[in-house]
Formats: structure tokens, C-alpha cells, sequence
């Protein structure tokens, strides 16, 4: 198996992806392999080199933090539970983890594909929603979402590599994919709260999630021993980790890890945090079906075949998304 290289500040291998966009055959093997291996043994990953423009990081995380200081009457108007969430504001509360009853300790936005294909069914392709007040914030938002899909679309023809697949196997269903933009807000804790998390333990439901540099720490990664390890996110670094569907395509040979987003300490309780991850969703229509691949001979796959937007709507009921009311 291929070793790994740890980041000890980070807490997960770090990589980075111009060895696999400029370098040479040798550069781009071994850095698919290397991913491949972070995903088979730890789910997360690190990458440099990724190319989106810290300029439109830093601008998108002014445009949220002044979205998110509204008053909520205000980001109220631009909540759309009639789209299962996945478009404008979605309020404080709304979202919980998978088999958890507790709301977690966070308000959002979210922001679709504009690039839909001919033919698809809209159902799943949203309008997305323009903020009055901030003219620039869905300029921003369009730019950055067009840039982290160019991303993950290169970090899935590793993968593709990896797994022995055609390079292109993964980008007819991304392009045009069903991939969501979400920057939260988690707020100032202004009372003794009832767990120690501001998002509990979950996984993500999508092939991939690229997160851009968070405000503040807080995201915590399962290790293989069951133990929590502290992951933090900078300018420089996009993180990434595999989601449930790429889990369920490969029969669990990619590992989506349970993560969370923990408490400050009480003396930062006054501070928000802010972070915005890009979840990389194919067309609705592509199968998950394991692998052959990756079923060992004999065996059976371990999850029941199913399509991504099936599944997207299945977890969506589960978190408190799909078919809410404001």
C-alpha cells in the first residue's frame, strides 16, 4: 500500500495538485495513487497548488460575513424551504446530522449550478437566489462555485486514475453536476449550550467536498482508532474528503469519514466562525452501483444499488432539509 505523508499541523496528508496538472506521467500516477491511498485510509486530504485565487476567497468571505450580519428578519426573505433547502438561506436550526435530533449550532446559503444541461429535470436545478442588498455576493458566489467545480472535476480524474477507470469517467456526470456551494455561519455562543459541537458528527452525502480556508478551528476528523483529530484549513489549502457516494461506488474502498465542528473554548465563545465547503454532486441520473472492480469475487456489494439523486433526496429527508417549512 502506498505510505502517506501526515501534515501534523493540518492532522491529514497533504499534497500538491500541480505534480497531477503540470507534472509528468510518473508525477500524475503517483499523485492519483497517493490521494487514492489518504482515501482508502483516512478520507481527508490537503491540497496546495489548486489554483482558485485567494483574492476571491478573501472577497466571498467579506460578502459572507456581511450577508450573515443582516438582521434575521432580513435573511429571512431569502429563505426558499419549497427548493428542500438547497438554494438561498436557510435559517438557523433547520439542518441536523443523520440519525441526530439535535439542531446543529449553524444558519447558511446555499448556491447551485447555473451551467444546467439540455433536457435535465429542473426539479433538481433550483433557481438560484440574488441578495439585493449585496449585488457582488451572487457574482462571487458564481465565480468561486465555477472554480471549485474545475477543481474537483481534476481531483476526480485522479480518483478515476487511482481506481483504474477511464480518466474521463467521472466528468460527464460533473460537468453540469448538481454540486452545491454552502457558506455557513456558525454564531457567537451566547449561552451554555447542550453539547460540546457546533455540527455534529456526520458524513457528506456527495462524491467529494472541497473546503476553502474556514474563519476559525473547530473541524475535528475521526481517526481509525475512534479518536478525534483537529484539522485546520488555510488560505493556501483547499481541504478535501471523500463523501458517502463515492463510498458507496467504490463498495467502501474510499472511506467517508465522520467529521464534526466542536465548540471553542469558553474565552472565544464571543466569536463566529465562517467556513465554506463546495460539495461536488454529479448529475442526478449517475448510478452508484459499486464498482465490479471493487467487489471481491463472490461477495455481494455492500449497499443496494441506487442513483445519486435518489440517494441526494433519501439523506436530504434524513437531515431535516427536504420538505420543511420555514
Amino acid at each position: 500500500m502506498t505510505s502517506i505523508k501526515f501534515n501534523l499541523q493540518a492532522g491529514i496528508p497533504t499534497l500538491d495538485l500541480r505534480r497531477y496538472t503540470k507534472g509528468t506521467d510518473a508525477d500524475k500516477k503517483a499523485f492519483a495513487e497517493e490521494l487514492g491511498a489518504a482515501y482508502r485510509q483516512v478520507g481527508f486530504a490537503a491540497i496546495s497548488g489548486h489554483g482558485v485565487r485567494d483574492k476571491l476567497i478573501k472577497e466571498m468571505y467579506s460578502e459572507v460575513k456581511s450577508f450573515f450580519s443582516m438582521p434575521k428578519k432580513d435573511k429571512l426573505k431569502y429563505s426558499l424551504s419549497g427548493s428542500n433547502n438547497q438554494r438561498g438561506f436557510v435559517k438557523f436550526g433547520q439542518e441536523h446530522a443523520k440519525g441526530n435530533d439535535s439542531a446543529d449550532l449553524k444558519e447558511f446559503w446555499q448556491v447551485g449550478q447555473t451551467q444546467i444541461p439540455n433536457g435535465a429535470d429542473l426539479s433538481h436545478y433550483p433557481p438560484n437566489v440574488v441578495v439585493d442588498e449585496f449585488p457582488e455576493f451572487s457574482k462571487r458566489a458564481d465565480e468561486l462555485y465555477k472554480s471549485l467545480e474545475s477543481v474537483g472535476i481534476i481531483v476526480l480524474e485522479a480518483i478515476a486514475m487511482h481506481l483504474e477507470l477511464p480518466l474521463d469517467y467521472f466528468t460527464g456526470y460533473m460537468k453540469g453536476g448538481n454540486s452545491i456551494l454552502r457558506a455557513i455561519h456558525y454564531p457567537p455562543i451566547t449561552n451554555e449550550p447542550d453539547s460540546s459541537v457546533r455540527s455534529a458528527a456526520h458524513e457528506d452525502i456527495n462524491l467529494i467536498t472541497l473546503l476553502i480556508g474556514a474563519s476559525a478551528s473547530g473541524l475535528e476528523v475521526m481517526g481509525v482508532d475512534g479518536k478525534w483529530n483537529k484539522v485546520t484549513a488555510d488560505s493556501e489549502h483547499i481541504v478535501m474528503n471523500c463523501g458517502d457516494m463515492l463510498q458507496r461506488l467504490t463498495n467502501h474502498q474510499l472511506k467517508s469519514t465522520t467529521h464534526r465542528v466542536v465548540n471553542p473554548p469558553r474565552e472565544l465563545w464571543h466569536t463566529p466562525r465562517y467556513s465554506i465547503p463546495f460539495f461536488c454532486h454529479p448529475q442526478p441520473h449517475m448510478k452508484l452501483d459499486a464498482l465490479s472492480q471493487c467487489v471481491p469475487a463472490g461477495a455481494s456489494p455492500v449497499d443496494e444499488p441506487i442513483t445519486a439523486g435518489e440517494y441526494l433526496n433519501e439523506r436530504l429527508t434524513e437531515i431535516g432539509l427536504k420538505n420543511q417549512q420555514k
